[in-house]
């Protein structure tokens, strides 16, 4: 976009400190939670804005830029019109990370033309709707939502049918069930995973807890996941799985890398609590044309990058 453009558009809350500090007190309320931070504010500042939508871009250093630009069309979920439910995790700074890095890939991911799209462990429904809103209704992509929560898969059929857009539900772990229904014909995979540390017998159990608890280093269901990946994912699918840096994302590139895919940060964030990073992989035989139309593979090293991230927590 070329700056005169861009100036006219977009309202920056980078350049502005007093709209900051009145977002970092609305995100400390209690109703967002102890996980909720700036990305909520500007979201809900988004959903307040009658036809506005959240723009996202990437710089060099793989830091996002947040700024608020006109449109005819909102392109991701309205936070006010997500379904909740007590024993279903509500979108958070994870949730916004994730619709983020697709908002960031937008172009790429239009490029792509995805047939089949599926988002596993759907809790509220606040992905895969963005991410079905983003595409348009004219992409004549599919898309399938997952969820081990029976609660979780109705708010998820909720918050859809709130927005006018449609997804196949199913009630399973992870894909069970639907292996052979899937196999290699996943376009795009998106995976917020229960990734908080906690004891292992915490993995899995009935009610929100599930939606949070990950086990040994949060990895026990992410490396369940990273396990049948490859069997999933089309040639030219792309995985975009949402990371704690207690998960050790390196390590999970490097698994990924052993099975044939290249990968990259598209969004990183730190919080109070948490440093998040998402994470983005493709078959490494398939070129990745995502930054500004430039074709490229992932050419740094995730060591040293996440060592220069090491004081994020």
């Amino acid at each position: 976009m070329a700056d005169g453009r861009r100036t006219s558009l977009i309202r920056s809350f980078s350049s502005m400190p007093h709209q900051r500090k009145a977002l970092h007190r609305q995100t400390s309320s209690p109703a967002l939670g102890l996980k909720g931070h700036v990305a909520a504010a500007l979201h809900a500042h988004v959903d307040g804005k009658t036809g506005s939508e959240l723009q996202v871009e990437v710089d060099e250093s793989s830091l996002c830029h947040y700024a608020v630009v006109d449109s005819p069309r909102r392109r991701i979920a309205n936070i006010n019109l997500v379904a909740r439910h007590p024993e279903v995790y509500e979108p958070c700074d994870d949730s916004f990370a994730l619709v983020d890095a697709l908002l960031a890939d937008k172009v790429h991911l239009l490029e792509r033309q995805p047939s089949l799209c599926l988002e596993v462990g759907c809790g509220s429904g606040y992905v895969i709707t963005s991410l079905a809103l983003l595409m348009g209704e004219g992409s004549g992509a599919q898309y399938i939502a997952t969820d081990i929560s029976s609660v979780a898969a109705e708010v998820t059929r909720t918050t859809l049918r709130s927005h006018g857009v449609e997804a196949d539900v199913v009630v399973t772990n992870l894909v069970t069930g639907l292996e052979k229904r899937l196999a290699g014909s996943v376009d795009l995979l998106v995976f917020n995973p229960p990734y908080v540390p906690t004891p292992e017998e915490e993995v899995g159990v009935e009610g929100i807890t599930a939606a949070w608890a990950g086990g040994d280093r949060g990895r026990t269901v992410i490396d369940r996941m990273l396990a049948i990946v490859d069997s999933l994912m089309s040639s030219k699918g792309l995985f975009y799985l949402l990371t704690l840096t207690a998960n050790n994302p390196g390590e999970i590139c490097q698994i990924m890398k052993k099975k044939g895919f290249a990968s990259r940060i598209v969004v990183q964030r730190s919080t109070e609590e948490e440093s998040l990073h998402v994470l983005k992989f493709w078959r490494e035989d398939v070129r990745d044309i995502s930054d500004n139309g430039n074709h490229s593979t992932f050419s740094h090293s995730f060591s040293s990058k996440f060592s220069r991230l090491a004081f994020w927590r």
